[in-house]
């Protein structure tokens, strides 16, 4: 039995639960290694069966070993469920209530002679701490994607589309390496770079912007994340002090960072500093998330998270201001929380870069 299948049966026993159902394709990934695209998790006590259909069966008795493998296509998803728990003598089954929609449950309650009990990041919870093959995925992940950058700096000029610097931050991703990307890759010019989450334009880069680039790519099923600032021609003193204010403000987060820490005591190192330097108003966001099968996972540092950073929690620090009208600059850096502060798996330089 895998040590992720003995920690859920562990947190099935401690809510009481007889069995527990997983849908969500993340956590069935997780904890079975199946990664294809349909398919339930039934784990109890005593079974842990993988339903899917035809399509999968082959791939699933290759990716889940742990696991019973129950083609439905015959006979029924539910009619193959409710037999295991009538036989089992299951009683309360829990579910992912935030996975699973209404008609969903519904339906489970239709065709299931048991009392079906929502549960809330069960799994989730699980993943927060990674182990070392996890945490050297994400290495590679982030390695890749400070390739990446440094890449594409040479097409970082005046008269650049948007786009194309996202197509060439994402092409050279892909080449080298990585499955997919993380997420849409952001690349913001001008006015653009105020926009947190904007999206690539055909927008020519011009003299005076400044360039947000924040991207990432997936390598064997884990996700980076790295964001870049850079001008186009000469700085002015106006760039350089917000571009300095947001580096330090990353810096001061950086060093404060250890274990058994409230994500929101790191969120506020580096947002009490942007206050003082007049720029409060222009940091909106949470000043990080952390990463793993996702890009955005739990705890994060923000201003209201109350859960302590653990030893091998992987997370973002990326401290942002963004001016309407004018520009923003964010710098993004990916670490793990080691019992004795972080490594930092993003290597590119961070003092400012005129292009």
């Amino acid at each position: 039995m895998s040590e992720r299948l003995k920690k859920l049966r562990d947190k099935i026993n401690a809510l009481n639960l007889d069995g527990i159902l997983i849908q969500n394709p993340i956590n069935r990934k997780y904890i079975s290694g199946f990664s294809g695209s349909a398919g339930i998790l039934f784990i109890s006590n005593h079974s842990s069966i993988l339903f899917t259909d035809f399509r999968y069966i082959e791939q699933a008795k290759k990716q889940a070993p742990d696991f019973q493998i129950v083609n439905h296509t015959t006979r029924g998803l539910y009619k193959e469920i409710n037999e295991l728990i009538q036989k089992e003598g299951i009683k309360t089954l829990g579910f992912e209530s935030e996975t699973v929609t209404y008609n969903e449950y519904k339906e489970y309650e239709k065709n299931l002679s048991v009392s079906m009990v929502p549960t809330q990041k069960v799994v989730e919870k699980l993943r927060v701490i990674k182990d070392e093959n996890e945490i050297a995925f994400i290495r590679e992940a982030a390695r890749i994607a400070d390739q990446a950058f440094h890449h594409t700096l040479p097409f970082l000029k005046e008269g650049t589309i948007e786009r194309d610097i996202a197509l060439e931050l994402e092409y050279f991703m892909k080449k080298n390496g990585a499955s997919d990307l993380s997420f849409s890759t952001i690349v913001a010019s001008g006015a653009f770079s105020a926009l947190p989450h904007a999206v690539p334009t055909e927008k020519k880069l011009e003299k005076g912007d400044f360039v947000v680039m924040d991207f990432g790519c997936i390598y064997k099923g884990y996700c980076s994340d790295m964001t870049r600032t850079v001008v186009i021609g000469k700085a002015s003193n106006r760039h350089r002090e917000i571009y300095q204010t947001v580096l330090t403000a990353q810096k001061m987060a950086l060093e404060a960072i250890r274990p058994l820490v409230k994500g929101k005591e790191i969120d506020k190192i580096a947002r009490d500093y942007i206050t003082d330097k007049g720029y409060g108003e222009y940091f909106g966001h949470g000043l990080g998330h952390s990463v793993g099968m996702e890009v955005h996972e739990n705890p994060r540092f923000s201003m209201t998270e109350e859960e302590i950073i653990e030893p091998g929690t992987v997370i973002t620090v990326e401290p942002g201001i963004y001016i309407p009208d004018f520009g923003g600059v964010r710098i993004e850096d990916l670490v793990v929380v080691k019992e004795q502060g972080i490594e930092n798996l993003t290597t590119s330089p961070k003092e400012l870069i005129e292009v």
